[in-house]
C-alpha cells in the first residue's frame, strides 16, 4: 500500500498527472491556468497539460487578483492557444479591461489562433452579450463575483437556467462553487451543457477543511 501512494504521489507531481487522474475519474475535459502575467512569458500549464491528456484542454492566464485578471488582455488571448488550449477562458464582464481594448478583439485573436472561447460571465447580460460578440462557449465562472461583497457559498443555478432560456442553442458551462455531485447535477438540470469543477477536486486543503468543519458542527 505505502508503495502504490509513493507512486501515485510521483504521478500526480509529473507535469499533468493530477489532471489525468481526474480524467481517469471521468471527467470530460481540463481547464488549466497559470498566474504567470503574459508580458513575462507564455503560459507554462497548458502545454504539459495538453501533452499528457487526450481530451480538449481549456487554458487561461491570470494578471493579478482583482478587476479583469482572466485573460485580460488581447496579448494574453493569442498567447493560451500559443501553449497548447483548444479553447481559451476569458473575463467578458462589463468592467474595464486593462488594455482598452473591447472584448470581441480578444475573440477575433484567438479564433485566428484557430481556438473557441469561453466568455466568463456574472450576469445574463454580459452572457448575451459575450455570445452577440462571437463567444463560443458562456461560462458562469465570474457570477458573484463583480458584485460589492463576499460570494455566496453555493453556485449560482438560477443564472444557468436565466442563460439557456435567453441562448437556448448555446453552449452554457456551470462554473463557480460547484462544491458537490448534487450541485453539479442542478446545473445540468437547470439547463448546463457541462460544469466545471475545481477546487472541490483540486485544493487538498480546502476539502480538508470543509469535512473538518462539517464533523465539528
Amino acid at each position: 500500500a505505502a508503495q502504490r501512494e509513493r507512486r501515485d504521489e510521483r504521478r500526480r507531481d509529473r507535469p499533468g498527472g493530477a489532471r489525468r487522474q481526474r480524467l481517469a475519474g471521468g471527467l470530460p475535459r481540463a481547464r488549466g491556468d497559470t498566474d504567470r502575467p503574459v508580458p513575462h512569458g507564455h503560459p507554462a500549464v497548458p502545454d504539459p497539460v495538453a501533452a499528457a491528456v487526450d481530451v480538449p484542454v481549456i487554458g487561461l492566464t491570470k494578471d493579478g487578483t482583482g478587476g479583469v485578471f482572466i485573460t485580460p488582455t488581447v496579448e494574453a488571448a493569442r498567447a493560451v492557444p500559443a501553449a497548447g488550449a483548444q479553447m481559451v477562458a476569458a473575463d467578458a464582464t462589463f468592467r474595464p479591461r486593462p488594455d482598452g481594448r473591447p472584448l470581441t478583439a480578444s475573440i477575433e485573436a484567438v479564433h485566428d489562433a484557430g481556438a473557441l472561447f469561453m466568455a466568463d460571465v456574472s450576469t445574463l447580460d454580459e452572457g448575451i452579450a459575450a455570445a452577440e460578440a462571437g463567444a463560443d462557449a458562456i461560462a458562469t465562472t465570474l457570477a458573484g463575483y463583480t458584485a460589492p461583497g463576499p460570494p455566496p457559498d453555493g453556485p449560482d443555478v438560477e443564472l444557468v437556467r436565466a442563460l439557456r432560456r435567453a441562448l437556448p442553442d448555446a453552449l452554457i458551462v456551470a462554473e463557480g462553487r460547484y462544491h458537490s455531485p448534487a450541485s453539479a447535477a442542478s446545473a445540468i438540470e437547470a439547463g448546463a451543457t457541462c460544469v466545471v469543477v475545481g477546487t472541490a477536486i483540486t485544493d487538498p486543503q480546502w476539502i480538508t477543511s470543509r469535512f473538518a468543519a462539517a464533523v465539528a458542527s
